[in-house]
């Protein structure tokens, strides 16, 4: 017991040092936790010795070993913990607004994004252990720590919220929600569209701090004209972010559609740095309109005046989400429903605003009954997951089995032994990868064959997702039918 007693008064004295526990507060935080656990002890004087997941897994072993909880409550008792040594949300947005007045905004997410890690909220030790490399110009990541599904219908059942409180997994109300583990969450509130919003990490962001915007009020997601001028007024709140927005459909969208909600974080992403295969002008704003050398399809609307950036990517907008081109199998609407949206996304560079807008299609068709406009049956061994607004610009998460299952194909291959008959729906990925290696058995040459492979394939997936095949198809459109919309649709 006195192990366990120890790594309390550690804790503390992290919180102190660290989440900002002043020494007034100390003793009663210290023994709300005590009550948690139905104890009472002196201090021992034991003082912080580790980043805070040491201290959580001296705390968790000592705990389980005195018989205070099991080790499969460890997260929710670690949660807990945690929550009653953070600063209240008030208290974090207030040191947030200082900071942001004082040091700029730059300055108040780091602050933010620091203080996520420090308490626990932002896994950032999990994180750093996901492999993550480049290839074929993408960033591509394997997370562990997320799990995979390759349904669907599962999909959207892991973000459901039984029993009606919170709405969802993103409401606000999840802040210090106990019963999802969130004692630990804090947000700060922003104003988008002159609407109440608030700003958090995610505990398993993809790149750079990411983030998500979200709408205090519990709203479907949608994507309007005035979703532009929103995720502007985020960019000219933190210039240092890009933001940016799913589409609003199953399949193609972000996997909490019931709840408005944008993406973002201080990384810059390879659909940020694609080139300009054309390039054209809308005569009547005078923004700049590029038909982007990237293997989906995208077009950026360029302007250092918000109005002509909101004014011509509500034509692009507008334009595409009635678009048929049966030939090409894009139909907009049929029986089951509207299938054309886009996936807009923000930043703010010397030209002024880029707003990158991404076309998508959601439909279906007998030959590809997870959509016509996803990942090909052939790469599904690889990624089947919808394919949302993260991976579009080119950074793809794909699913912690891999890491297992491409050492044993690499194993394969360097000790002879080909492809193990548990995985072979590898065949045709294993063929690509023998092939790469040029005949060398090396463990370098055929990691560095793998990962190849793998930029190739999320570079063909992208394809796959792409309503345009050529840049020529994206220009027509453009000139035939964004640049032609009256405003009166």
């Amino acid at each position: 017991m006195k192990q366990f007693q120890q790594s309390i008064d550690k804790l503390v004295g992290y919180a102190q040092a660290e989440l900002g526990l002043t020494r007034k507060n100390a003793d009663y935080v210290r023994n709300g936790i005590m009550e948690m656990f139905g104890a009472a002890f002196p201090h021992t004087g034991a003082k912080p010795d580790g980043t805070v997941t040491d201290l959580l897994d001296e705390f968790v072993r000592a705990a389980v070993n005195a018989g205070v909880f099991a080790e499969d409550e460890a997260e929710r008792y670690c949660d807990a913990v945690m929550g009653a040594l953070s600063l209240s949300p008030q208290d974090l947005q207030n040191v947030f607004d200082l900071t942001e007045i004082a040091k700029g905004s730059k300055a108040a997410t780091d602050y933010f994004y620091n203080y996520c890690v420090k308490n626990n909220y932002v896994k950032k030790s999990a994180l750093d252990k996901n492999p993550r490399f480049e290839s074929d110009g993408l960033i591509i990541t394997i997370n562990k720590a997320k799990p995979e599904f390759r349904d669907a219908k599962k999909a959207a059942a892991g973000n459901a919220v039984g029993g009606g409180y919170p709405s969802c997994t993103i409401c606000h109300e999840n802040e210090g929600f106990s019963g999802r583990a969130k004692r630990t969450l804090r947000t700060v509130d922003i104003t988008l569209g002159g609407q109440d919003w608030f700003w958090q990490y995610s505990p398993y962001g993809y790149f750079r701090q990411h983030g998500i915007a979200v709408n205090y009020e519990h709203t479907p997601m949608h994507v309007d004209k005035a979703t532009f001028g929103r995720l502007m007024d985020f960019a000219d709140r933190f210039p240092h972010y890009f933001i940016g927005s799913n589409a609003a459909l199953a399949r193609i969208g972000g996997s909490v559609l019931a709840h408005d909600h944008y993406q973002g974080g201080g990384e810059s992403l390879p659909l940020h740095k694609a080139k300009a295969a054309r390039t054209l002008r809308d005569d009547e704003s005078g923004a700049i309109i590029e038909a982007l050398d990237w293997a989906g399809t995208a077009v950026r609307v360029v302007s250092p005046d918000r109005k002509a950036i909101e004014q011509t990517s509500e034509k692009i907008r507008a334009a595409w989400v009635d678009y048929d081109a049966p030939e090409l199998g894009i139909i907009h609407a049929d029986d089951d429903g509207i299938h054309n949206a886009i996936s807009p996304t923000v930043v703010k560079t010397a030209r002024g605003y880029e707003m990158t807008i991404i076309l998508r299609s959601n439909i279906t068709s007998e030959q590809y009954p997870d959509g016509v406009f996803h990942a090909h049956p052939e790469f599904h061994v690889i990624k089947k997951e919808s394919i949302g607004l993260i991976e579009a610009q080119g950074l793809f998460i794909l699913p912690g089995r891999l890491e297992k299952e491409l050492g044993e194909i690499r194993d394969g291959i360097c000790n002879g032994t080909g492809l193990p008959a548990h995985l072979s729906e590898y065949e045709f990925i294993y063929g690509e990868i023998v092939e790469l290696c040029g005949g060398k058995t090396d463990v370098m040459t055929v990691e560095n064959a793998i990962a190849k492979e793998l930029g190739s394939v999320c570079k063909r997936i992208l394809h796959n997702t792409a309503v345009f095949k050529d840049v020529e198809q994206t220009v027509k459109f453009i000139k035939e039918r964004a640049l032609r919309y009256d405003g009166k649709r």
